[in-house]
């Protein structure tokens, strides 16, 4: 394992999701019940493979997000739940996929599915799960509900493709880096904030709000998420430290290094990242280069600017309890960094 940073070791802050998860503890159980009914097959391996990646240690940020959300646009109905569920089982079957893309073998510090089960069986219970999100999606009724869902599944695909074409290619700019993470990760989190709009049935101006809030949270949530690859804090969240670099993908840490470096540095890059030529060592070389530009640091600043955008843009909604835990999820997502 290589040197490893922690770029804010000291700091006394620790923003967390408690507030937001007291505020939909009885919604959020209902949706519990609603995951563990709709994933059962009589296919004895269904549940089992989907138990094990829903039982995994998930915080439930996204369907607490559509909670929060319907709650804070004054909605006092049921339809929020099984919607919340459904962003779940996207979720789920994305980590399900990306873990077969990129041949992981931890999932929050266990072992993933297609570790335990193989790819053919991961690919396939994902697809299940994205049927049955599907399945909830019409039983809701809403033809917008399923317009924005079914979107944001296709452009969370997109997002998947496009990160593959990047991958290895160190002439990748912070444009198409971004351009990615908005698509895989920005995309449901901007979903998932909308509908609570839409259930309630709020003005237009409401849902785009929600919409940027969830957009920006979610670059800033990936942002900090790439730059934890290389921090000494990603054993803590259970992951591996480098993945990323093993894999050859260009994330914003790597990007902001590879253009401040002399031409030594970035031959460097090109023969661990693009060429896939690894030597012991060199990942400690990796992160003294992100040290040494201050990358690291910067993908959090960047972070910081994408949420105060998404700060800003619930600020056309009252002040009140949904409000403040939906702002603290901003700082949670950031301060994960530390």
């Amino acid at each position: 394992m290589g040197i490893v940073v922690n770029i804010g070791e000291g700091r006394d802050r620790k923003p967390s999701l408690d507030r937001l998860a007291a505020l939909v503890a009885d919604d959020l159980k209902a949706v519990n019940v609603l995951i563990v009914q709709r994933m059962q097959s009589p296919v004895a391996m269904i549940p089992q493979l989907a138990g094990h990646i829903v039982a995994s240690g998930g915080k439930r940020v996204r369907p607490m997000l559509t909670l929060a959300s319907a709650r804070m646009c004054g909605y006092r109905g049921e339809r929020h739940l099984a919607l919340a569920a459904c962003v779940e089982f996207i979720h789920t079957a994305t980590l399900l996929h990306d873990d077969v893309v990129d041949e992981s073998d931890l999932r929050r510090g266990e072992a993933s599915a297609n570790a335990l089960w193989g790819n053919k069986a991961s690919v396939l219970v994902g697809d299940f799960l994205f049927s049955r999100s599907f399945e909830l999606m019409v039983e809701d009724g809403s033809l917008e509900v399923l317009r924005i869902l079914s979107h944001a599944s296709a452009v969370i695909a997109e997002g998947e493709v496009m990160q593959l074409i990047t991958a290895n290619d160190t002439a990748t700019g912070e444009p198409a880096y971004l351009d990615v993470i908005k698509a895989k990760t920005a995309q449901l989190f901007a979903a998932a904030c909308r509908i609570g709009a839409v259930v309630a049935n709020r003005p237009k101006i409401e849902a785009e709000a929600l919409d940027a809030f969830g957009v920006n949270l979610g670059i800033a949530f990936q942002l900090v998420d790439d730059m934890l690859d290389y921090s000494a804090k990603q054993s803590v969240l259970g992951k591996t430290v480098g993945d990323d670099f093993r894999e050859g993908k260009i994330t914003l840490p790597v990007i902001l290094a590879f253009r401040r470096g002399d031409e030594g540095e970035r031959a460097f890059w090109r023969r661990t990242l693009e060429d896939q030529d690894q030597k012991p060592g060199d990942l400690d070389r990796a992160v003294e280069l992100l040290g040494r530009h201050g990358a690291l640091a910067d993908t959090v600043e960047r972070a910081r600017h994408y949420g105060a955008i998404a700060r800003d843009a619930l600020g056309i909604f009252p002040d009140g309890a949904e409000k403040a835990a939906l702002l603290d999820i901003i700082d949670f997502c950031i301060e994960r960094a530390y």
